[in-house]
């Protein structure tokens, strides 16, 4: 995956990883249980936040709402994720554009599922190994190009 703001940020496609405080791209807890359960659909409104970790800890384990990433640190937050698509288990969408991004310098993505109600949507992934990352803010757009590979944004 790439970011751009005329900054150019890079996201590698990932399978998960183990839980726990997260320090690698990996996907939530409650965000797998969301899709096993079915109450989590890829095809549904997903929306990515640009996160700063000074002001939140990201914990996989037991962060599963959206009101559990503190306000502050959300210095971004996308519309909906266009064309998003599941073959083979693998999700994927439309490259992400940002616009107009001020504030403080953030150190990850965060994509949840958007219900329009803080306590009920699901936290799905973080991303903090990208190119591009931490990236900035400079009052430009900042793009987000998924990874083209096998893996895109993830693969269940």
């Amino acid at each position: 995956m790439r970011f751009w703001q005329k900054h150019d940020l890079g996201v590698i496609g990932f399978e998960p990883s183990a839980p726990g405080i997260c320090s690698a791209n990996a996907l939530y807890d409650a965000g797998r249980e969301g899709f096993l359960a079915g109450n989590n659909d890829w095809d549904s409104d997903h929306r990515v936040i640009l996160h700063d970790d000074a002001d939140d800890t990201v914990n996989l384990a037991t962060d599963d709402f959206l009101n559990d990433v503190v306000a502050g640190a959300r210095v971004a937050v996308s519309g909906a994720l266009g064309s998003p698509t599941t073959t083979a288990g693998v999700a994927d969408a439309a490259d992400v554009t940002l616009s107009s991004v001020t504030g403080d310098v953030s150190e990850r993505l965060i994509i949840y599922q958007h219900t329009g109600t803080e306590s009920t949507s699901d936290l799905v992934v973080s991303i903090d190994t990208a190119t591009g990352l931490p990236v900035t803010p400079n009052g430009g757009n900042i793009g987000i190009t998924w990874d083209n590979s096998g893996n895109r944004i993830f693969k269940l």
